[in-house]
């Protein structure tokens, strides 16, 4: 789920130096007869050396650190590329996270799918409670979180977690700052159905895959009732995909990913609408026609009866 705000800025002190004079270099016969500056223009500065992307971690582990590692909070800050880890809980705990899922995620994403990192650096913030996450949430972005989980803010260059509720939500929202970067025209539905897929992922012949999750359940139901829109609708839903009956949108855009998934259709797909697809198609609906056949009503029928024959958790199958 992507969710904006008011943007922050960190700033780092910066020390101010000065050089001691060890006496004089030149006679004041040379520096009478140096030459005078014919401008009263100032100097240009010096610019700043262009920071890379380990020296830009760098710095913001050390302003993060000094604001939030020390004193009371004493929370953990690791560097873990693209992304700063800051987490309330233990050390072993925030290493977990870090090391485990966020560097797992990024490795399995960038390998299926993206080829470039976030372009901002963003920072990941960890807490390990509902008290904890609503309340800091709060304390430093200003707004009460709408979700129990997690959320990305573009904004904020953060992604807020609930880490205590699991690991699949912050999977979920690795996925949208690294779509900013690569798809920026990527659609709602498509960018969420994505995100959505791996919020119960695991690995497959050494790749990501999305596992049925408790979405499931909603969403046969949703069949049973004859109640879903049309996939040109949901392609075509834009923001509305938030609003109008959000929780089958999600449902729906997910499955529709884990389909393709099962037809080894789903990077086909990403790239074919990610790189020429979307200029023509900007909703991904005229590519997903050219992927699964012309005819929809056919493939929404083989993809209900897909949908009716999963299970979750899938061991119950």
């Amino acid at each position: 789920m992507i969710v904006n705000g008011d943007r922050r800025e960190f700033v780092l002190g910066l020390l101010a130096s000065s050089l001691a004079a060890c006496g004089p270099t030149r006679s004041e016969t040379e520096r009478a007869a140096a030459p005078m500056p014919t401008s009263d223009e100032p100097a240009t500065p010096e610019p700043e050396p262009e920071l890379g992307p380990d020296d830009a971690i760098a710095r913001r582990v050390a302003e993060l650190e000094a604001l939030y590692g020390a004193g009371e909070r004493g929370w953990v800050v690791l560097a873990e590329p693209p992304f700063v880890v800051v987490g309330d809980g233990s050390l072993e705990q925030v290493e977990s996270h870090a090391r485990g899922t966020v560097r797992w995620a990024v490795e399995k994403l960038e390998a299926a799918y993206f080829e470039r990192a976030p372009s901002e650096l963003i920072t990941i913030w960890l807490f390990e409670t509902t008290e904890s996450y609503e309340r800091h949430a709060l304390e430093l972005f200003g707004e009460r979180p709408d979700t129990p989980y997690g959320y990305y803010s573009g904004s904020d260059r953060a992604l807020v977690m609930n880490i205590g509720t699991g690991g699949g939500t912050l999977v979920h929202e690795i996925v949208h700052p690294y779509m900013a970067t690569n798809f920026p025209a990527c659609p709602t539905w498509f960018n969420e159905g994505l995100a959505s897929l791996y919020e119960q992922s695991a690995e497959r012949d050494g790749e990501i895959i999305g596992l049925t999750n408790w979405r499931l359940a909603g969403l046969q139901a949703a069949i049973r009732a004859n109640d879903l829109p049309t996939f040109r609708e949901l392609c075509e839903s834009g923001e509305g995909f938030y609003t109008a009956d959000r929780g089958s949108n999600y449902a729906q855009a997910r499955y529709l990913c884990h389909w393709l998934q099962e037809q080894s259709l789903l990077h086909r797909y990403y790239r074919e609408f990610s790189t020429q697809g979307h200029v023509e198609d900007p909703t991904g609906y005229a590519t997903l026609v050219a992927l699964v056949g012309p005819d929809m009503d056919d493939f929404r029928a083989r993809w209900e009866a897909f949908v009716i024959g999963l299970r979750f958790p899938a061991d119950d199958r």
